[in-house]
């Protein structure tokens, strides 16, 4: 129970606003801009300039709000936000407030539904003003900055916003374009054809672009299940089991596959269809995420599908076939299940429609076991959940096996779900290391890939495998991942920084935009520590009125699934991890950069702050942090006095922490280390030519002879700069040193020994 501030009345846990006097209960971040990742939909008419001559203005008026009434309805009842009308277009928006895991495909469904309902719309026109509409449209996925969504006022800034105006204006007439990031994510659920590259306005190079043909009821990213299932044996023997019992003892048991998104759950169940058989009987049903009456829609689901009624058949051929399967004797029945499914008008109370639901199970189970699958009941409306415990508890003389999916949410506002008589909750742990790597090999078949790229994907991927799966996609998709002539699978470039796909990144951004605002703004604070960070330095970094409830509010992070807590570096300061470095990542990319420089900064004062930091052995840290502040201050354009003084202070920390590495003889870490503090500087700072000298040495010791030469050229340029003519001359002189070890033929040891000769009186002076 939550205890009211204001007036002490005891609200329950899921109350945002105290039930007695309306004081907010959890504590309330200050709305902040973001960035977040959206779709738009921008739709225009066309020759509605042609229009306005033939039309009074008052025919048009009418005509337009006619227009956009009715699209309206459709993106909003796919879960779209009008941002605004901009003349005769429409600019929507997917994913605000609130994130959605299909955003891109709700977006490209309201775009196709857009279309159908023109000629409809164009009827009513024809007939009332003697008019026809033709609109077209472009659809786009990317990155935005956006403020509070309930202003309404300058929604969403971002180049996503003018590609899906310039795909509009490249679509031809009754046409919808979509972007590749959007195609990206809905490509299993929309049959395109590509278009030949586009020249837009404001566009350095062609953009690819897809035609829609068709949006089908699939989903957006379809997973795979024509590879052998790797670490769920044990899992699907529950499964099986729970059939033969009910099948044997003739009851009901309910079993919830409980589980984070990609985790498994979905191949789970198909692989659980797989081992069923006659007698048993397979009915499914899912729970939308969205939609108009949608408390039901497993259960109408299921019994159409038992019915075997069609979504074309007339209604009174669809009530034959009700009545046929629940026989003469079952009339009470068939009418409060021909009410639930639409086939009649007639109301009836909800106990009235759970005896209906149990008992047409019941008569079906008549003939053998009965398996109900139910996908995603964490969308599930609370009368829904109260009908699957219901059958659970009250089917007691018929073989009813209901086997439900659900993501953790669930037990948000159940959390006694599974408690009770019947039921079991199945929760899927994440797939070890080597199962992983076993998932790798069945995706990417024949040939192998080499072990360090495994284990990168691996790492990243943390025991989930639609993450193993969505980024071994992306990176074959962009080139990343190519055969060799072998067969091999290699990879192309550096994979340090592994992007987020883009459907990974969907999933991640809806979880979190279903926190609080204060437990988000918690978590992208600690997202800025790192992997690991500490509850004193969350609460520094959070709005004063937020930091006495960072304790709760990080509780309720880890109790929610998103972080746990860890061994600490730093003395007398407790410490958390994000569960999965992809989570950190989404928090932290939802960061404004100005923010996150801030942030930063702020955080390396605190650690300076600390009288148990040791100093010297966190300076690589302290840099990291400085670096990260000064490099995103630099993405937004030149750099203030402050930007610059940033610049120095990381550098300070990264070169002592470089020269303390080269010193110890480790020189990997001093080049990386040294070459990052001299990127940091201006071209005119002090230190810049004794950092490029000392990198290009530890580069030559590596190997790196290219590198080294080049970091040796910029060290002499910049210390000619500065009239400093020792250290231009020890350049000089190294560099040619190492020139003659790199390629004994290019240079005469002779000729580096004159050098240095000549050398030494300037360096003596």
């Amino acid at each position: 129970m939550q205890i009211c501030p204001r007036c002490r009345e005891e609200n329950p846990e899921r109350f945002r606003l105290c039930g007695f006097c309306g004081t907010p209960l959890a504590p309330q971040a200050p709305v902040a801009e973001v960035r977040k990742t959206v779709t738009i939909v921008f739709s225009d008419l066309v020759g509605s300039t042609a229009l306005g001559e033939r039309l009074d203005a008052e025919a048009l008026r009418g005509v337009l709000d006619a227009y956009f009434t009715e699209m309206t309805a459709v993106i909003e009842r796919h879960g779209g936000l009008v941002e605004k009308y901009i003349g005769d277009a429409i600019m929507a928006v997917f994913g605000l407030p609130l994130a959605h895991d299909d955003d891109a495909l709700r977006a490209v469904r309201a775009a196709h539904e857009m279309q159908a309902a023109m000629p409809d719309l164009n009827a009513r026109l024809e007939a009332h003003w003697g008019v026809t509409l033709h609109h077209r449209t472009g659809v786009a996925t990317g990155e935005v900055v956006t403020g509070d969504a309930s202003a309404r006022q300058r929604l969403v800034t971002g180049d996503t916003v003018n590609l899906a105006a310039r795909l509009e204006q490249a679509a031809p007439p009754t046409q919808v374009l979509i972007g590749v990031s959007t195609h990206r994510l809905v490509r299993d659920a929309v049959e395109v054809e590509a278009v030949e590259p586009l020249q837009l306005k404001g566009k350095s190079e062609p953009i690819n672009a897809y035609r829609v043909l068709n949006v089908t009821p699939a989903d957006g990213v379809a997973r795979r299940t024509d590879t052998q299932m790797v670490g769920r044996a044990a899992e699907l023997s529950v499964l099986t089991g729970a059939l033969e019992r009910v099948a044997r003892a003739r009851r009901a048991e309910l079993v919830t596959v409980l589980a984070p998104a990609g985790m498994g759950k979905s191949r789970l169940l198909h692989e659980f269809e797989r081992t069923i058989e006659a007698p048993v009987r397979l009915l499914r049903g899912r729970c939308l995420s969205y939609g108009e009456g949608i408390t039901f829609w497993p259960f109408i689901e299921i019994a159409r599908d038992a019915a075997q009624i069609h979504d074309d058949d007339p209604i009174d051929v669809a009530r034959d076939k009700l009545a046929a399967l629940l026989g003469p004797d079952a009339t009470d029945v068939a009418k409060r299940v021909a009410s639930v499914i639409g086939l009649s008008e007639e109301p009836y109370p909800v106990q009235e429609t759970f005896w209906a639901a149990r008992r047409l199970l019941e008569i079906v189970a008549a003939g053998g076991p009965v398996v109900a699958l139910i996908d995603d009941i964490h969308w599930a409306e609370p009368t829904f959940l109260d009908m699957l415990t219901y059958l659970a508890e009250a089917t007691t003389e018929a073989p009813l096996l209901v086997v439900c999916s659900s993501r953790p949410e669930l037990l948000e506002q159940r959390p006694a779900w599974g408690d009770e008589a019947g039921a079991e909750v199945l929760t899927l742990r994440p797939l070890t290391e080597a199962e992983s790597v076993e998932v790798v090999g069945n995706l990417l078949g024949t040939g192998t890939l080499d072990s360090r790229t495994t284990a990168r994907i691996i790492a990243a991927a943390e025991g989930n495998p639609l993450f193993v799966e969505q980024m071994l996609s992306m990176l074959i998709d962009d080139g990343l991942l190519a055969r060799d002539d072998h067969g091999h699978w290699v990879a192309t470039s550096d994979l340090t920084g592994i992007a987020i796909p883009p459907s990974i990144g969907a999933l991640l951004g809806a979880r979190l935009d279903r926190l609080s605002d204060a437990e988000r703004t918690a978590l992208e604070r600690g997202s800025v520590i790192g992997q690991t960070f500490y509850t004193d330095a969350v609460a520094n970094l959070c709005p004063d009125a937020l930091r006495p409830d960072v304790g709760a509010l990080l509780t309720s992070l880890s109790t929610k699934g998103f972080i746990a807590a860890a061994e600490s570096s730093i003395a007398n300061q407790e410490a958390f991890q994000f569960l999965h470095i992809l989570i950190r990542d989404t928090a932290y990319n939802r960061l404004l950069k100005r923010t996150r420089a801030e942030l930063h900064e702020r955080f390396v004062d605190w650690m300076e702050g600390l009288a148990s930091s040791p100093a010297v052995e966190l300076e690589e840290i302290r840099g990291y942090h400085l670096e990260q502040a000064c490099l995103s201050l630099v993405q937004l354009g030149p750099l203030s006095a402050h930007g610059v003084e940033v610049g120095q202070r990381a550098s300070g920390y990264l070169a002592s922490a470089g020269g303390r590495a080269r010193a110890r003889g480790d020189m990997p870490a001093a080049a990386g280390l040294l070459r990052r503090a001299a990127a940091l500087l201006q071209d005119g700072a002090r230190s810049l030519p004794t950092l490029l000298l000392h990198a290009g040495e530890a580069l030559a010791e590596m190997g790196e002879f290219g590198a080294a030469d080049a970091a040796l050229v910029r060290s002499g340029e910049a210390a000619a700069r500065q009239d400093d003519r020792a250290l231009a001359t020890t350049a000089s002189v190294v560099r040619m040193m190492w020139r003659h070890l790199a390629d004994l033929e290019s240079m005469e040891m002779q000729q580096v020994v004159d050098a240095a000769t000549s050398a030494i009186a300037d360096l003596e002076a």
